[in-house]
């Protein structure tokens, strides 16, 4: 017997959207029936390309009766009140990083989804991930003694990249801690156990055009005795997919000669408007948008290295190589035939089937406290303890 499709609808047509485009149409198990957008040149290519109901507003969709579960791809600070209308509405959720941008807001999501008996599942985050995943399986079996260590890095151009002027904005959820580290934390929390104990961290501004948080370090200490340390950067210089075989974060290949395309082009732009602007025309439904590129391999996070008593794991976009006591060897996945699937595969159990999620608002409120403890460590200068953390759900 052949399972059912979900039917989805879509809140926000823009970067989060487009990036799931490919998921959405190649995935068997998904439909997507309608979608929301204030922009009307996103609602008509939407129209156009998925034959479905483009509505202007969040409020409309979460009216749809064709549509069971919604897909809250909007700018950080709708997240909490967007979760509670399609909860009132009867609609299962699954919600962009960041969660929301206070453990406040974070509480109130999951209260209004339990109040109303509906799944809230947070995503997309690169504990998704295929590679991630089974680094997480190989750990907890055992066989190669106790994890120790984690070490994680990424350098990007984030923060070079065309933005509105919230995301350039700490106070509305603006900088790489509130929209980069949540990748992070959730994939070391995942594959050490998901039990912070505490956090100290540093983080920088130091481009005074761009004025929020581009880099952080950070030091993470679990209950079960597991240090992970975490640095990001997204200014745009060094490029750790270097170290992956110039695959990119989203499973594509890259092309190192366009080193610095990023500043290039930031540096023709003439003001804030004009930034704007060129970030909207890029998006879903504008002149300037380009449809994501084909993915040929699995997506990850830059570097990172679990560190266990008898063996170094470290994820790949292929599989998971395995540095041993006496040999090194990798221990291969197959190509993803749908990116991205783990996240509708893990909402279509939890809607369809009644399976928990992994990616639950408990989870994801414990990886915002992480997120939000490193700011305000930074800011403090000191350790944070932690209150909130759950374990990984076996």
């Amino acid at each position: 017997m052949t399972d059912r499709k979900l039917r989805l609808g879509i809140a926000g047509l823009g970067r989060a959207f487009s990036l799931m485009i490919p998921t959405f149409v190649a995935h068997p198990l998904v439909e997507v029936a309608a979608g929301a957008d204030p922009r009307p040149e996103a609602r008509t290519r939407f129209a156009a390309e998925f034959h479905g109901d483009a509505y202007a507003t969040v409020e409309e969709l979460c009216h749809d009766r064709n549509v069971e579960a919604i897909y809250i791809a909007t700018p950080h600070q709708f997240h909490a009140e967007q979760v509670a209308l399609a909860a009132a509405a009867g609609k299962h959720v699954l919600v962009e990083k960041p969660m929301a941008l206070s453990l406040t807001e974070c509480r109130q999501m999951i209260a209004a989804t339990r109040a109303a008996g509906v799944t809230l599942v947070v995503g997309h985050s690169h504990s998704f991930d295929a590679p991630v995943a089974r680094t997480r399986a190989l750990v907890a079996g055992g066989d190669f003694g106790n994890l120790r260590m984690i070490t994680a890095l990424n350098f990007t151009d984030f923060l070079y990249r065309p933005r509105r002027p919230e995301e350039l904005d700490t106070s509305r959820g603006g900088g790489v801690l509130f929209n980069q580290a949540p990748h992070q934390v959730d994939v070391v929390r995942l594959i050490g156990g998901g039990k912070v104990r505490s956090v100290r961290a540093m983080a920088g501004s130091p481009d005074a055009g761009r004025p929020t948080e581009g880099t952080y370090a950070a030091l993470l200490a679990f209950e079960n005795g597991v240090g992970a340390s975490l640095t990001y950067s997204g200014h745009a210089h060094f490029d750790s997919d270097e170290l992956t075989g110039w695959i990119g974060e989203s499973g594509a290949q890259k092309e190192p000669a366009r080193y610095g395309a990023a500043r290039r082009s930031l540096s023709a732009i003439t003001g804030a408007e004009h930034e704007l602007a060129i970030k909207i025309a890029r998006n879903y439904g504008g002149q300037g948008y380009a449809p994501p590129a084909a993915a040929r391999f699995h997506q990850h996070f830059g570097f990172l290295i679990a560190a266990c008593e008898r063996a170094d794991l470290r994820p790949l976009p292929n599989g998971v190589m395995i540095y041993g006591d006496t040999e090194q060897r990798l221990d291969p996945l197959p190509q993803p035939q749908v990116p991205r699937a783990e996240v509708i595969d893990e909402l279509h159990a939890a809607v369809v089937h009644g399976v928990p999620p992994l990616h639950s608002g408990e989870w994801s409120l414990a990886t915002m406290e992480v997120c939000l403890a490193m700011l305000r460590s930074a800011r403090e200068q000191r350790e944070i303890m932690l209150e909130h953390q759950v374990a990984v759900r076996a």
